[in-house]
């Protein structure tokens, strides 16, 4: 039986004080000091390599020669538990999706960054230099980082030649190709940002409900999406939110079909398993990574100069390869040999637009005049659709 996990309980404590901490916002630093030796991040699984997973991909050994600046890296599954590492300080940096990056904003948490100390910054994509989820009061909290959306990765020895083309396989109980039911067969991630993906999947399949946007729900749309999500219990086998255990349970644990990144994908068929993703008629929810400054950065050098490390063309160009997402500087999608010049279009560039990329669900929105259920509800909710209530 799933159970929601320890993690998870825990942080619904955490996040009913993750927009009121009490330390000040320091204003952007002005000049850069001496490097203080280090650097401590909190990091998405994949995104800071050193090249202990795959030699090819190390973006962090001739960061630390040049600078003398150690990076350390703590991983974080869920946005989630990035607010949560941060309210609890002890790190400089952190790459925080659009779900995580208002909250940190909100509760200072972070504090504005001084773009002119960032040279590469005006090689930022232009629809990311200002975008709403890093940019608020005309004031900059951060740097872009990579983007990419939510894929439907199964298993092609039980879909055969025809990919999946809706989520329904991991939605709704129903027979797989292979004629076997997809029960106990498929997962779902267990943060609480995916009511949206169920809200996206309504917003196609029951036009009725009027829904809009997957982050702004009322409570009858919000109340269908919970519904869905009740009944997809029934069949996940288990819940994910770390890669690398989803990486196993498609080579070991029977999952066919699930929500996933194209970094898991990439690293099955690197191994030779028989994997493909796919986006389904639905569209997909996405991600839009900033690093961001925490308030009271301890390294506050070595944190500016690992972000304009970040933007240069190899390292957003690796790491596109490597994690299957797309480099927030577009020159950096042509002549890179792990990511060939096709990469940047293959993993969702051309598709920006059709993304809907997280962000914190509040109670003020548009689309529903101001009559939202905002996400301290969706996190209680989902803790107890994970517990079968």
């Amino acid at each position: 039986m799933n159970r929601p996990s320890l993690r998870l309980l825990g942080l619904a404590a955490v996040l009913a004080v993750a927009t009121s901490a009490v330390a000040q916002t320091k204003g952007p630093l002005q000049k850069l000091g001496k490097p203080e030796g280090r650097v401590d991040i909190v990091a998405w699984p994949g995104y800071i390599e050193r090249g202990q997973t795959d030699k090819n991909f190390d973006w962090v050994t001739d960061f630390e020669k040049k600078t003398s600046c150690k990076v350390n890296v703590k991983t974080a599954g869920t946005s989630d538990e990035m607010v949560a590492l941060m309210n609890e300080g002890g790190f400089d940096l952190v790459t925080a999706s659009g779900d995580a990056s208002l909250r940190l904003i909100a509760g200072k948490r972070a504090q504005p960054v001084n773009v002119a100390l960032i040279p590469s910054f005006k090689n930022v994509d232009a629809r990311l230099q200002k975008a709403p989820w890093h940019y608020v009061n005309n004031t900059h909290y951060g740097v872009p980082y990579q983007w990419g959306w939510n894929v439907l990765m199964y298993n092609r020895d039980v879909f055969k030649d025809t990919p999946p083309t809706s989520w329904k396989v991991v939605f709704e109980e129903m027979n797989l190709p292979d004629g076997k039911s997809n029960k106990g067969r498929v997962q779902a991630f267990d943060g609480p940002i995916y009511i949206a993906d169920a809200a996206l999947y309504l917003m196609k399949t029951k036009p009725e409900l009027g829904i809009k946007d997957p982050y702004e729900l009322n409570d009858a749309q919000y109340k269908a999406a919970l519904d869905l999500l009740r009944g997809q219990r029934k069949i996940v086998g288990k819940y994910w939110h770390d890669a690398f255990v989803q990486i196993d349970d498609f080579t070991n644990e029977g999952v066919v079909a699930s929500s996933s990144w194209q970094f898991q994908a990439n690293i099955l068929k690197s191994k030779n398993r028989p994997v493909g993703t796919t986006v389904p008629v639905e569209g997909a929810t996405g991600w839009a990574d900033t690093t961001m400054m925490h308030a009271e950065a301890k390294n506050p050098t070595c944190a500016y100069l690992w972000m304009e490390h970040s933007l240069n063309n190899k390292l957003q160009g690796d790491l596109a390869a490597w994690f299957g997402s797309v480099p927030v500087v577009l020159e950096a999608c042509k002549g890179n040999k792990l990511l060939g010049d096709d990469g940047c279009q293959r993993q969702g560039l051309g598709s920006f637009e059709r993304i809907a990329f997280w962000r914190t669900p509040t109670a003020k929105c548009k689309s529903q005049n101001d009559q939202c259920v905002p996400y301290h509800k969706w996190v209680s909710d989902y803790i107890a659709v994970l517990g079968g209530r």
